[in-house]
């Protein structure tokens, strides 16, 4: 048995001797093949072995890895071990080499500018995470921490029944990662469970982590500040968090409130202050209630029911928020023509359900609904022609015409305005098989949409806590359609 098999290209073998000799002086067990290969012994074979039988794999990445025959090789069976038995890989970045589109979402460590001491200091700290210990939590301000832009993978079937332990999640830009880092230290010693970026270990692959951290997160922590504002990952963070109904505690440490979250109710940080004694409070009531929330009833019940809701007393910290809320609010407006570039790469990239949550977005901040979530009809008059064709050509584009207002309005239209005309644009859009079919949470209302003008659906996941979210689902959609038929 292996605490680690190395994989590298035949030009970085010296620098790769190096990294072997200190892990192994730090009692790793290493298998690297210009020590641990005998004479006589059929190569293929002890490699492929030595792969099962190691618990890590390291893929030395420098310049020329990719173009070499053998390392492209075995980086593949080190790829298909990890997807099959759970090894963990680990990107170990040497020269100038840049990390392969397999490995891109995984957590990496950087050698590239480390020698002397700091060289064996990282070594060190590598050995003591590939013997089983706990790697040093530390901001991810640097090239560790790649972006969510980069090139995707979708994690294998085999690896998706995984789960996180429910936590605070809290999200941030990197420029905001020293107050990050000191909430969460606040928050781990209130004996609140937390989790942020700084806790990604290397080799995991954090685009997974990440989305399965926010899918069973307690309460979403947004730091939220211009340059958070301007972070893709930040974005993506909060739309992840919406598209599973999270609930959400920005906090506002400079500039104006996140636009994506308009409507929730923020706590005022811009004087550098930690959270006080009454938001402590606050996120301990959202722990104590997460086993009513999430018990088996009440997480397994894909559908609402009145009987299904909290009471009202069950969710008597909101009056807590409003206690806390400051007096004066910072104006709040999107960056249109940006999210509408966020719009496109979220749809290239067949993230349909963000795409779908900023598409609402966009439409309520255009008539100033964001702090209310919902559009009222004589909003819908008001929206602009330009962004209601820039959204609709952006959904027809990358659907083929399968998705967008237009799709939607050759399927069926908007009559009179009434309740009753939405059952048959809810019907005709897939929305719902039959009229007395129950609607589900958003999650699984999207989860098996492939139906032709599913897509947009307006609907707000954040304002399904409430009694009157459908009908304030049913008001958003005729505002819209209605403003539609206008345009003819």
């Amino acid at each position: 048995m292996y605490d680690v098999f190395i994989s590298y290209a035949a030009d970085d073998g010296d620098w790769t001797g190096m990294l072997a000799e200190r892990l192994s002086a730090h009692g790793v067990r290493v298998f690297f093949d210009r020590c641990s290969l005998r004479p006589g012994d059929i190569v293929v074979h002890e490699l492929e072995e030595a792969i099962r039988a190691s618990k890590h794999g390291i893929q030395v990445v420098g310049p020329g890895t990719m173009t070499e025959p053998w390392a492209r090789q075995e980086y593949a069976a080190l790829v298909q071990a990890s997807a099959r038995r759970g090894l963990r890989l680990i990107p170990v970045l040497c020269g100038g080499g840049d990390v392969p589109d397999f490995a891109a979402t995984r957590v990496w460590v950087d050698f590239r500018k480390l020698s002397g001491p700091a060289f064996d200091a990282k070594a060190a700290e590598l050995a003591g995470v590939l013997r089983g210990g706990e790697q040093v939590r530390k901001a991810r301000a640097d090239t560790e921490l790649l972006d969510l832009a980069r090139p995707r993978t979708r994690r294998p079937p085999a690896e998706s029944a995984e789960s996180a332990e429910p936590a605070f999640v809290v999200c941030y830009a990197r420029a905001d990662v020293a107050y990050g880092e000191r909430l969460v230290d606040q928050l781990s010693g209130s004996g609140l469970p937390v989790w942020s970026l700084g806790h990604l270990k290397w080799g995991d692959d954090y685009l997974w982590t990440i989305r399965q951290r926010l899918r069973h997160a307690l309460a979403v922590v947004v730091l939220m500040s211009p340059e958070a504002e301007e972070s893709e990952d930040v974005t993506r963070e909060i739309l992840e968090g919406q598209r599973h109904s999270r609930e959400f505690f920005p906090i506002l440490l400079r500039g104006e409130r996140n636009y994506l979250l308009a409507s929730s109710w923020y706590l005022d940080a811009r004087n550098g202050d930690l959270p006080g004694t009454d938001a402590l409070r606050l996120l301990r009531r959202l722990h104590d209630s997460h086993h009513f929330r999430d018990s088996d009833h009440f997480r397994d019940s894909r559908h609402f029911h009145d009987s299904d809701r909290p009471h009202a007393s069950q969710l008597s910290h909101l009056s807590d928020r409003r206690s806390l809320a400051p007096r004066t609010a910072p104006v709040v407006r999107s960056p249109v023509r940006g999210s509408l570039i966020t719009l496109e790469a979220l749809l290239a990239e067949r993230e349909t359900e963000h795409a779908d949550l900023l598409t609402t977005t966009l439409l309520l901040e255009a008539v100033d609904r964001l702090g209310t979530g919902w559009l009222r009809r004589s909003d819908g008059k008001r929206l602009p022609e330009d962004l209601l064709c820039g959204i609709d050509s952006l959904w027809s584009r990358f659907s083929d015409g399968a998705h967008g207002f237009g799709a939607q309005v050759r399927r069926a239209r908007v009559r009179g305005g009434r309740h009753a005309d939405f059952m048959a644009l809810s019907m005709a859009y897939g929305w719902r098989s039959s009229p007395h079919e129950t609607v589900p949470k958003y999650q699984h209302f999207t989860g098996g949409a492939g139906n032709h003008a599913f897509f947009p659906t307006l609907r707000n996941p954040q304002s399904e806590q409430y009694r009157d979210w459908y009908d304030q689902w049913t008001e958003t959609v005729l505002a819209i359609h209605l403003r539609l038929r206008e345009r003819g």
